[in-house]
């Protein structure tokens, strides 16, 4: 009996092992990314295509660029990089543009807890000049 009664010791101090969390090295979906820089930031109006690079935190492997709400050919580089394929057709017209980052949502795994997942997250919108 005392040795039951301490190997159900160890194990309730112990648990179960398996169900701890881990920090995950990259960022995952459904984590809110971060615009800190556009390189270039500014360009004038008629350019032939532009290859833009968007600095943040926080961006996930399959995140995308979004140009006035219209969603870019977007390469990921790091979680802090992402470069955009900007077409001429949005470099027509002088003004402003906003535009944002969005991490895309996760569908759930099912299984006996639900569905789960994570919903998309979108960045602080940034403005872009076209001159």
């Amino acid at each position: 009996m005392k040795i039951l009664s301490v190997l159900l010791l160890a194990i309730v101090c112990t648990g179960c092992g398996g169900y701890g969390s881990q920090t995950p090295a990259t960022p995952q979906p459904g984590v809110v990314p971060a615009i800190s820089e556009l390189s270039p930031d500014n360009a004038p109006a008629g350019t032939t295509g532009l290859t833009l690079t968007v600095n943040g935190t926080s961006f996930a492997s399959k995140a995308t660029v979004e140009w006035n709400g219209t969603q870019q050919t977007t390469m990921f580089v790091t979680t802090k990089q992402l470069v955009a394929t900007i077409p001429d057709s949005a470099l027509t017209t002088s003004g402003t543009v906003s535009l944002t980052v969005t991490n895309p949502a996760t569908p759930g795994t099912g299984g006996i807890y639900g569905t789960g997942g994570t919903t998309s997250q979108t960045s602080k919108p940034v403005t872009f000049t076209i001159e």
